[in-house]
Formats: structure tokens, sequence, C-alpha cells
């Protein structure tokens, strides 16, 4: 897969705690950097569809959610 160059600002102390743990993992920052980003973006994506299957559920099951409400 292609890479592309980026730039960013973190705090110093999260720069500094993220070559420590590259080291510590015998991993570059770059690696460490994406797989980051990965993770972020599946736990972000999750949400949405966690949130429209409890909606479906939600509809599906109307009925019984009423008769547990009395």
């Amino acid at each position: 897969m292609a890479s592309i160059k980026i730039s960013s600002k973190v705090e110093e102390a999260v720069w500094e705690a993220l070559k420590t743990a590259a080291h510590e993992s015998n991993q570059n920052i770059s690696g460490m950097v994406n797989e980051a980003i990965v993770e972020y973006l599946q736990r972000r994506r999750v949400r949405p569809a966690v949130l429209s299957h409890l909606d479906d559920s939600i509809r599906e099951n109307a009925a019984l959610g009423e008769l547990l409400a009395k």
C-alpha cells in the first residue's frame, strides 16, 4: 500500500511517550502512528453501526417494550 507523508503537532509529553513506546516495542514511530489511526477509525466507525442495529431492534421489538414498560 502506498504511503503519504503527513505533518502534525502533538504535545511534547505525548511525543516523548510515543518515542519511548516505539523504542520499547522495537517499532518505528510511523508504524505506531499508522496503527493508532487505524484503531481510532475502527472505533469511530463501529458506533454508528451499533446505534443503527439498536434502532432496528427497538423498532422490531416495540410491542415487547410496551409490555415490559407496564
